[in-house]
C-alpha cells in the first residue's frame, strides 16, 4: 500500500461530521426544544368576541350558584320581619323552623351551589376576568358569613324575640349584606369597563330588613 492510498484509506473511515461534532448536534437539538417550549407557553391573544362570551359564561354560573342562597336569605329575613311586626299567626309559624333549616344549608358550603361558587369556577386570565374573581371571592363571603349568619340570627329570634345578642348580629349581617353586595357589584361594574361590554349584573338582591 502507497502512502497515498493509506491518507485516502484514512479519509475514507473518519466519521461524518455531526459524529464528530456530537456534542454540538445535541446543544443545538436542546436549544430547538426550548425554543419550542417558551413558545408554546406564551399567552396567546383571544379575540373580544372570545373573551366577552367567556366573561358571560362565568357571570351565568355565578348567578346560577347565587340562586338557591340569594333566595333563602330574603325568606329569612321575610319571615322575621313579619314575626316582628306580629303578623305570623300560628298556623304561619308551624313551617318556620323548617323553611329556616333549609335556609342555612342553602348558604352552607355543604351545598352543592355555594361549594361550587367558592371552588370550581375560574374566570379567565383577563384584566376583566381578575375583577369577576374579585366578585366571586366577595359574593362567597356573602353567602358563607353573611347571609349565614343572617339566618342564624333568625332562627334564634324565632324562638328567642327578645335575644339582645341575636338582634345586635342580625343586624351587623343585614349591615354587612348590604356592604358586600355594593363592593361585588362594584367588581363586577369594573369588568364591564375593561371588557367595554355589558355583563349580567350579579345576583345578589338588596334584603328586606330583618327589624
Amino acid at each position: 500500500m502507497t502512502t497515498t492510498d493509506a491518507v485516502t484509506s484514512s479519509a475514507g473511515k473518519r466519521p461524518p461530521i455531526w459524529q464528530r461534532h456530537r456534542s454540538l448536534s445535541i446543544a443545538a437539538v436542546v436549544i430547538v426544544i426550548l425554543l419550542i417550549t417558551v413558545l408554546t407557553d406564551l399567552p396567546t391573544g383571544t379575540s373580544r368576541t372570545s373573551d366577552v362570551s367567556a366573561e358571560r359564561s362565568v357571570m351565568s354560573e355565578v348567578n346560577s350558584d347565587l340562586q338557591p342562597c340569594a333566595y333563602s336569605v330574603h325568606q329569612a329575613l321575610g319571615i322575621w320581619a313579619l314575626a316582628a311586626t306580629h303578623q305570623l299567626s300560628a298556623a304561619d309559624r308551624a313551617p318556620t323552623p323548617g323553611l329556616l333549616s333549609d335556609d342555612q344549608s342553602a348558604c352552607s358550603l355543604t351545598n352543592e351551589s355555594t361549594y361550587d361558587l367558592a371552588s370550581n369556577i375560574q374566570p379567565p386570565s383577563t384584566a376583566a376576568g381578575k375583577e369577576l374573581g374579585q366578585m366571586i371571592s366577595t359574593a362567597t363571603l356573602w353567602m358563607t358569613s353573611d347571609a349565614l349568619r343572617a339566618i342564624e340570627a333568625v332562627q334564634t329570634l324565632m324562638n328567642d324575640p327578645g335575644n339582645a345578642a341575636a338582634r345586635r348580629s342580625l343586624k351587623e349581617a343585614e349591615t354587612q349584606l348590604a356592604r358586600d353586595r355594593r363592593t361585588a357589584l362594584a367588581a363586577e361594574n369594573a369588568a364591564d369597563r375593561d371588557l367595554g361590554a355589558r355583563l349580567a349584573p350579579v345576583d345578589l338582591p338588596a334584603e328586606p330588613s330583618g327589624r
